[in-house]
């Protein structure tokens, strides 16, 4: 579909309007309710916390800098620990090169994570919101209806014995 073809001339501004007008005006407490049922749907403030299943790679999401070094060598440990500092040291520059784009990747996926869970969160609360006005709308309905006399519940058909026998 082209832009073009969702463009009409057809009706005008005026046709619409003029319809507009002959429009009956509707009754307070609709109105208000109408006004309550989009204040309860509207979005909250978006929480500015990280979800708590996120919290651990969040802080982690930055591949650059591992724990300091350690060894659990009694001899020769400190030495290996000194040659370890010494390599982070020489090569720091290299390595945050080589893992730039792996943390731009991984900041992106938490921050997409972060939107999906938000975005769950809020369907999840206008969905139960509109369930709870469709069974609230039920009811009304319900109440509405005059009362049926309740039958007795029929037996169901009996079956003929089967000539089958057992082997």
């Amino acid at each position: 579909m082209r832009a073009e073809d969702l463009i009409t001339r057809d009706p005008t501004v005026e046709a619409v309007l003029e319809s507009l007008a002959r429009l009956p005006t509707p009754e307070p407490e609709k109105v208000e309710a109408l006004r309550r049922r989009l204040a309860a749907t509207q979005a909250p403030a978006i929480n500015a916390a990280w979800p708590p299943f996120l919290e651990g790679a969040r802080l982690k999401r930055d591949a650059r800098y591992a724990d300091p070094p350690s060894s659990h060598r009694p001899l020769v440990g400190p030495a290996l620990v000194m040659a370890k500092r010494a390599f982070r040291l020489a090569f720091q520059p290299f390595i945050n090169e080589a893992l730039r784009r792996q943390v731009e990747f991984n900041e992106a996926i938490l921050d997409a994570l972060a939107l999906i869970h938000e975005h769950q969160r809020v369907q999840a609360r206008t969905q139960s919101l509109w369930r709870q006005e469709v069974e609230r709308q039920l009811e009304q309905l319900l109440s509405r209806l005059p009362p049926t006399p309740q039958e007795p519940p029929k037996e169901p058909p009996r079956r003929a014995p089967s000539r089958r026998r057992g082997r």
